[in-house]
């Protein structure tokens, strides 16, 4: 199976641990990726918080290189980038005509979240035929963050309020993903840089919410997402007086060890919070 696979910019600097794991994981499943042919910066929230034809038209160029390959899908495992891609295309079919230079190419792929692509009634049949180490016992939380599901007529989902992609995935792992009511909270995103006192904050909502409803571990699918929760958690605790100190897992990271992956441990390494002494305790880790 070939795919288009636009990564995006951080996957090849600080989320090399995420590129890693998705790079693994297409290439056990047969899953062919195919970059973008010379794919540019989505323009992320610099560009869309300052110049919306900008946004618009950086994201659009990157569509169009994408309609160069022959595949019917386009995998973004970035939600942001997902979103950008998303409302550039969204902007350039129902915005008033004349306002951009861009025009999109016939033969745009199906523009996909990884998490959602792989959430899907196939992919997860496929994925279940193949787990080799079920992760019986592990209890998560799935954070989806905001970006990958609104706004819905952008991003096309139909559960903006309860996206269960990552929930479906967890469960098919072996896993047990639990509810909760801050799934698709902010996490804080760049005021982790500008006001970390409001990030602190948000990001401490987020382990007092999973801690509360029993979870080991929170699951990801956005890099900025697992970045803000795993690389502040001695500053979060301090800032709330109390321990919470949950490994943050991309959902990635968590199918490989189902597959039975021996590469996994050099993903979890890189982590902030080491997953590992979890994973020790269940039994889990290759």
């Amino acid at each position: 199976m070939k795919v288009t696979y636009y990564p995006g910019c951080s996957l090849e600097g600080t989320a090399r641990d995420y590129a890693d794991s998705i790079e693994a994981i297409c290439g056990f499943l047969g899953i062919h990726l195919e970059e973008v042919p010379d794919w540019n910066c989505c323009g992320a929230t610099a560009a869309h918080s300052v110049d919306h034809k900008a946004s618009v038209e950086l994201a659009a160029r990157n569509l169009n290189q994408a309609s160069i390959l022959p595949n019917e899908d386009l995998l973004v495992p970035c939600p942001l980038c997902f979103n950008r891609l998303r409302a550039a295309s969204w902007a350039l079919e129902h915005e008033e005509g004349g306002r951009y230079s861009f025009r999109l190419q016939p033969g745009i792929p199906m523009i996909w979240d990884l998490a959602n692509f792989f959430g899907t009634e196939s992919m997860l049949k496929e994925l279940s035929l193949k787990v080799k180490k079920p992760l019986n016992g592990l209890k998560v939380v799935c954070y989806y963050g905001c970006m990958a599901s609104r706004p819905p007529r952008v991003t096309g989902s139909r559960d903006h309020e309860n996206p269960q992609s990552m929930d479906r995935i967890v469960k098919a792992l072996g896993a047990t993903s639990l509810h909760w009511p801050y799934k698709t909270d902010c996490c804080g995103a760049s005021l982790m840089l500008s006001r970390p006192d409001m990030g602190y904050r948000m990001v401490g909502k987020l382990y007092d919410m999973a801690q509360r409803m029993g979870a080991e571990a929170i699951v990801v699918s956005c890099q900025m997402c697992q970045s803000n929760l795993d690389m502040y958690q001695e500053r979060i605790e301090a800032e709330w007086g109390r321990k919470f100190a949950p490994p943050i897992f991309y959902f990635t990271e968590l199918m490989g060890l189902a597959l039975g992956m021996l590469e996994v441990p050099s993903w979890l390494s890189r982590h902030f919070a080491d997953p590992r002494p979890l994973l020790e305790r269940k039994g889990l880790l290759p």
